[in-house]
């Protein structure tokens, strides 16, 4: 194995941007859940499929997969702009819980894509 494909101890960085994209992407989890099952259901709550992606997220971001970090930071577009959709479309509760899903959302995007950059850096410096 290359010296710049050799896993060394996280920088602190790197454990902080993990531990943001870590905590902010369970939170997306429960949120979706919470949201169309209990808080503001739409029909049976069948849109708490919604959050069966997510799922596969929370192990890879432990173990510090790159390629976790690199599919979580495209995919989580979908749950921002479904945010997006239902803040403009609906009213109260709904529309609270839809601007957090956003909220949220960004703050992966921001967590991943600095963990990203780091770890590219830090490999180009090796």
């Amino acid at each position: 194995m290359s010296p710049a494909l050799e896993r060394t101890e996280p920088t602190a960085v790197e454990r902080l941007s993990r531990n943001l994209a870590l905590g902010a992407t369970i939170a997306l989890i429960l949120l979706c859940l919470a949201w169309e099952l209990w808080l503001a259901p739409t029909g049976r709550g069948t849109l708490a499929v919604k959050a069966l992606p997510l799922l596969a997220a929370p192990m890879g971001l432990w173990r510090y997969r790159m390629y976790t970090f690199r599919w979580l930071a495209l995919a989580i577009w979908l749950y921002v702009l479904e945010g997006l959709v239902r803040s403009t479309s609906e009213v109260g509760r709904g529309q609270w819980l839809a601007l957090a899903e956003v909220g949220l959302g960004v703050v992966i995007f921001v967590a991943c894509t600095a963990q990203i950059r780091q770890r590219l850096a830090a490999a180009k410096v090796a």
